[in-house]
Order: C-alpha cells, then structure tokens, then sequence
C-alpha cells in the first residue's frame, strides 16, 4: 500500500510540475500510465471516439497544445470536446513519448482553466515524456511476476489498463460470430451509449460471460 501511494504522489507531483492536473501515457492505444481518474478517462474517451489530441500525431512528431478546447475542438471532433468539457477540461497538451529517435506513444496532459503553457512548462514536458518512456518500457509487463504489470492497476503504475478490454472484445467476437474489429466498434458503442468507462463496460461484459448470462 505504502508503495502504491508513493507512486500516486510521484504521479501527481509530475504532473503539478508542469502546471497541469493530470498526465497520462499512452503507446499503440493501450493507457499504460496516468497519475489520476481524469487522465485516465480523456485516454478512454480518445480511444472509444476516435477523436482528441492524440490523433494528431498521425503526422509530424512535436508537441500539440489545445489551450482553449471550446475553441479549437468544437468543430474538429464535436464528440470528443463535449464529454471533455463535461469533465471540466478546458485545455489540453499532447507530448510524443520518444524511445531514441522512435516515437511509441504519447503523453497528454490537461487543464482545467483554458490557456498555454509556458516556453518552460512545453520544454518541461518534453524531458518529462523522455523520462517516462524510460520508466514505462523498462516496467512493460513481460508475464513476470511484478504486480505493477498486472489488471487495471491504479494511478502512478505501470501496466496493461485495457487488458479487460480486449478480452471482452474477444468474448463478443465468439459470441456474435463476428471480427475483432466489430465487436471492439460494439464495445466502444456500448460504453459511449451507456456512459459508463470502456474498462467497467468490460468487465461487465467478462463477469456475464462467467456466470454464462445472455447479453
């Protein structure tokens, strides 16, 4: 538990450092890291829309900035600006998360309060990203035994958060006799419709499939 807590401190106090409220990391569209539930849920939505910051880095490889989302995202991704909003984010930033000279994922940082951030706070950011590829990758989970690789864990660790997912996914595949690609499009409906998070409407979708109860 002690350890758990240091490494939410530790999260936050990266976070505070840039003059953010949260932070999260991100690499080929799993959530491997984040310091709160905010975070952790602007990565959920971008993942279930489709839309967000995070798109942005299909080109180029510098740090994006969204000071003001009402403004800026409101016609580019409607969706995505709307539930942010309703999460009380008003701006966001978006860091491309380096191993070397490859980019593996990226970390994105919000704000309640709309407005940029400093030539300091940007550059800030970008060492941070670097330092937390390092961490993250030399924590991959590996099927060792480090409990840190394992489950959905918590703010500050390091793993695997939409393990659940895809194996929901693969539950609905079998179920319905359809692709990955579809029954991961119907996960992502069934979370948007019932406003619940991607990893909650996975798992409860896991526990039906245990106690083998219809859909």
């Amino acid at each position: 538990m002690a350890d758990e807590k240091e490494r939410r401190s530790w999260a936050t106090a990266c976070a505070r450092a840039l003059g953010l409220g949260g932070i999260a990391i991100s690499m080929a569209q799993e959530l491997v890291w984040f310091s709160d539930d905010t975070s952790a849920r602007l990565e959920d939505l971008q993942f279930v829309l489709g839309q967000g910051p995070n798109r942005l880095f299909r080109a180029g490889t510098e740090a994006r900035e969204v000071p003001d989302i009402s403004r800026l995202l409101a016609q580019q991704w409607p969706q995505f600006a709307a539930e942010a909003e309703e999460l009380g984010i008003a701006a966001l930033f978006v860091w491309p998360v380096r191993f070397g000279a490859v980019r593996v994922g990226t970390m994105t940082g919000y704000r309640r309060t709309p407005g940029a951030l400093t030539a300091r706070q940007s550059a800030q950011g970008r060492l941070l990203a670097d330092a937390l590829a390092q961490h993250v990758l030399t924590r991959w989970p590996a099927g060792g035994d480090t409990g840190e690789a394992r489950g959905s864990g918590g703010a500050g660790t390091v793993g695997l958060h939409r393990a659940e997912v895809h194996q929901a996914t693969g539950v609905l595949s079998e179920r319905l006799g359809i692709s990955l690609a579809e029954a991961l499009d119907r996960l992502r409906a069934q979370s948007y419709a019932s406003g619940t998070s991607l990893s909650d409407t996975a798992h409860g979708i896991i526990e039906r499939e245990l106690r083998h109860d219809p859909t």
